[in-house]
């Protein structure tokens, strides 16, 4: 069955992509969909596509995209306009300006991958997993002047477990949200739909945009949070600390339960923020970070100019301590 609400999406990376799959292959009347512009990438700076685009090229290839620069361009907002949609739905894509989401009759909706009012912002997944949080969960939610702030139309939640990190997270909230984006267009096609002022009443988390400066691990804290931490930054854009005057990025660890047997096998050593140290737990050699509350342990890393590698394969070929 084709649907006759028209409908523009909006979207950039993976995470779109889902979303944009499902309501390509239940038949919705998608008349075009708009993504970044392509860009040069790579050391041959190559132009590259964005996965929206790669999608609808290989499977809906018939569907327009636009690629505008400026988002308030009159030609732009003039093509837009032209294509009379009913409905138009945000999933990972920037910020809108009121002339764009006020367009559609029936509205302009969003995907935001927490649990609105929580993690209002461009990293909610992130932020989520490095405040420790046991749940999050996506949101489909209308458009208005102030981000992340508009009527919540539906919910659902995910339970985050201690052993998750965002990639984790990432994947399963980008199939639960494709399905409540489905569910949130039947709803609004049929007509019958909530609409549920957030609730503010209580501490609200915020999720700003994350840079490489703020992803250095601060080891003089609890070593629950600084473990919270490195999992809320994997595999992107990964949490780093300094070795020998190297930027060493850190992409999974493990807490050192307190009754653990821990064989010293070198000196620990002062590296400023910390203490560091060799040792054997279960058999195996770790490279140990000292927080103030407890040992972590480093299981994957990539050591500046190196490639990725678990610590069995580093420990073979860097000499960071006497062992």
């Amino acid at each position: 069955m084709v649907y006759n609400m028209r409908i523009i999406f909006m979207g950039t990376p993976d995470f779109a992509v889902e979303s944009l799959r499902i309501l390509v292959e239940n038949k919705y009347n998608i008349v075009a969909v708009i993504t970044a512009p392509d860009k040069p990438a790579g050391r041959g700076q190559k132009l590259g596509i964005s996965p929206v685009k790669e999608y609808l090229l290989a499977n809906a290839p018939t569907i327009p995209i636009l690629q505008p620069e400026k988002l308030k361009n009159p030609d732009f907002l003039n093509e837009l306009k032209n294509y009379q949609a009913d409905l138009q739905i945000v999933v990972a894509f920037r910020m809108l300006p009121e002339v764009v989401w006020m367009m559609p009759k029936l509205g302009t909706f969003n995907l935001h991958g927490s649990l609105l009012p929580q993690y209002r912002g461009a990293a909610p997944i992130n932020w989520a997993i490095m405040n420790g949080e046991t749940e999050t969960g996506v949101t489909t939610f209308f458009l208005k002047q102030e981000i992340d702030t508009g009527s919540i139309i539906f919910q659902e939640k995910e339970p985050i477990s201690l052993t998750d990190n965002v990639g984790d997270v990432y994947d399963r909230l980008m199939h639960k949200g494709a399905e409540l984006v489905l569910k949130t267009v039947k709803a609004i096609e049929s007509g019958n739909y909530p609409q549920e002022p957030q609730n503010e009443s209580g501490e609200i988390h915020h999720a700003p945009k994350i840079f490489k400066e703020t992803c250095q691990v601060d080891w003089n804290q609890p070593v629950k949070k600084v473990h919270d931490f490195i999992r809320g930054l994997s595999p992107y854009p990964v949490a780093w600390t300094m070795l020998n005057d190297k930027t060493c990025r850190i992409y999974e660890a493990r807490v050192v339960p307190d009754e653990c047997s821990v064989e010293t096998l070198s000196t620990d050593i002062d590296f400023g923020t910390t203490t560091i140290g060799l040792h054997k737990t279960d058999g195996k050699k770790y490279l140990h970070f000292q927080c103030t509350d407890g040992i972590l342990a480093i299981e994957n890393l990539q050591l500046e100019g190196k490639k990725r590698m678990g610590i069995e394969e580093f420990l073979r070929g860097y000499r960071l301590l006497n062992s």
